[in-house]
């Protein structure tokens, strides 16, 4: 299922900037019913086999400073016998940072599509990892019932990190 052709869109001043309705039904859902888009744009990748900073290198289809990826969720046991997402890479992991945040349809806001989780990416091991300025978007399906594979799409980006914490990094650096 991995698919990281990166073939050249050549569409002069084209941006792909979908809005997280467009993402989640449009793009996500299609995808898991089974049908065909439109326009091939996200590709399927196991981001957990990848770094963040390596997944823009020739592995997204598109993007500039934001790449997406349809991603088959891994899952492991957690406690009680529950099922919860892997994760985990090589050398560190994706951790939440909060609780999902339900995505809405703009012209009816009572009607929950899908879920939102926000992640950052962590080097080492859990729970002593370092942070990362890489951040995920992890979009999902709120009506688990079309569900036929556990796919979500995955936003990824590089957080823009102020000169302050970039001194007290260096500062933490030098003393350690």
């Amino acid at each position: 299922m991995e698919n990281i052709i990166s073939p050249e869109i050549a569409l002069p001043g084209f941006r792909f900037h979908p809005t997280e309705e467009e993402l989640v039904n449009y793009y996500l859902k299609e995808t898991v019913l089974g049908k065909t888009l439109y326009c091939n744009i996200i590709g399927f990748l196991n981001i957990y086999n990848h770094y963040p900073w390596d997944l823009p290198a020739g592995m997204a289809k598109i993007g500039e400073r934001e790449w997406y990826f349809f991603v088959q969720r891994d899952t492991r046991s957690g406690h009680g016998g529950s099922k919860k997402p892997n994760r985990t890479t090589e050398r560190g992991y994706w951790k939440a940072t909060g609780s999902d945040r339900q995505i809405r349809r703009l012209t009816e806001p009572k009607i929950v599509m899908g879920l939102r989780k926000t992640l950052v990416f962590y080097t080492g091991k859990a729970p002593n990892g370092n942070r990362t300025d890489w951040v995920m978007n992890e979009y999902r399906l709120s009506d688990t019932s079309i569900l036929r594979e556990d796919i979500v799409l995955c936003k990824i980006y590089r957080k823009a990190t102020s000169v302050r914490v970039l001194e007290q990094r260096a500062e933490e650096h030098a003393l350690s």
